[in-house]
């Protein structure tokens, strides 16, 4: 392990228990029935104790979208070819994709980051972190070396790095990638121990056929490669994804610049799990945005110990659900600062005077 990554993973710290004990405390003393505000109150505390501010705030908001190809598609693992990644990377860097339509609904800037894109692409509003033409079929080999994996998870944090420079206080995951369900449940089983019956799902929406032919590629990835679930950066290298591995490094990176980072769904958990591993104290930095309908995204939930913030059967990736979740972000900080307290409004607090 190279000693810039070492040193990534040792700058994150626990959150700050006076701040979140500060959010608490005002939150008890707003005009409302303690805790009767249910998760918005537990979020805004969560995020009190991540930024170090009893009343946060987020007037910067990014979507980091990470895009790269895989070799597994030569596999037929997918319901599009391998080519639909460039074309839907044009179309998002032109504003055209789903993110684009619900990150300018958020307030929130979409920040593409080339780290694996199999063709030579080009445009003014693309970060350009290359580390090769997509991975290797991990079907019949390792995905990538291991410094590839690396140089990936640094770009991730290095992006990070740079719009939280720009004012960026709080990053969404995001990624493109055809195959990448496929990557991202073969790490997953490799994290977890988990059996990729149990985590493989239908991905771009392939039928019954594909999907038994989806599970045995992820078996078959296990077998040959033979990943170590106690070393997550072997399992990047092994079955991961360059985006995967870049997701990794946002949510590293956010960490070790005290953000929160709001994971999207199924390929932003995988990676969430590799972040955890390499670093265990950036669990605390991760808020959950919805519940995928991608099969496995429900169990790696519970691996990391969080509940979605909406339920709505989604699984377009992109940061989509992440960035819908963005207004419940917003709505809990806005109860902090705009919501009077007993004592502003002459309300009882059911220790004095009867209510008015």
């Amino acid at each position: 392990m190279s000693e810039k990554l070492r040193q990534l993973m040792n700058s994150i710290t626990p959150p700050d228990e006076v701040a979140a004990s500060a959010a608490s405390q005002h939150l008890d003393q707003l005009t409302k029935p303690p805790g009767s505000l249910g998760k918005l109150e537990s979020l805004v505390i969560q995020l009190a104790g991540i930024t170090g501010v009893d009343k946060p705030e987020f007037n910067h908001k990014t979507i980091m979208v990470m895009a790269a190809d895989h070799g597994v598609c030569e596999e037929g693992v997918s319901a599009f070819p391998a080519e639909v990644t460039q074309q839907m990377l044009y179309n998002m860097l032109s504003g055209g994709a789903a993110i684009n339509v619900l990150a300018r609904h958020a307030g929130a800037d979409v920040k593409v980051v080339d780290v694996g894109v199999n063709a030579d692409v080009a445009h003014p509003d693309l970060v350009s972190r290359k580390v090769r033409m997509g991975t290797s079929n991990m079907a019949k080999g390792p995905a990538m070396l291991r410094t590839e994996a690396e140089q990936a998870i640094l770009a991730g944090a290095e992006a990070v790095a740079e719009a939280f420079e720009d004012g960026t206080r709080l990053f969404v995951t995001g990624e493109l990638g055809i195959g990448n369900t496929t990557a991202s449940a073969a790490v997953v089983c490799a994290l977890t121990g988990l059996e990729p019956e149990v985590i493989v799902g239908r991905g771009t929406g392939v039928d019954t056929a594909g999907l038994t032919r989806k599970i045995a590629v992820v078996c078959r990835a296990l077998d040959v490669n033979q990943p170590d679930g106690n070393d997550a950066l072997d399992v990047l290298t092994k079955v991961g994804g360059l985006e995967i591995a870049a997701l990794a490094g946002v949510i590293l990176g956010a960490a070790a610049h005290r953000c929160p980072v709001v994971l999207d769904g199924f390929i932003s958990g995988a990676a969430a799990l590799a972040a955890r591993a390499l670093a265990p104290a950036s669990a605390a930095y991760m808020l959950a945005s919805h519940a995928s309908d991608e099969r496995g995204h429900a169990a790696v939930l519970r691996q990391l110990k969080l509940e979605p913030m909406l339920h709505l059967d989604m699984r377009l990736g992109e940061g989509t659900g992440g960035a819908l979740s963005l207004h419940l972000i917003d709505a809990a900080c806005r109860i902090m600062r705009e919501m009077a307290t007993f004592a502003d409004a002459g309300v009882s607090d059911g220790q004095g005077a009867a209510q008015r």
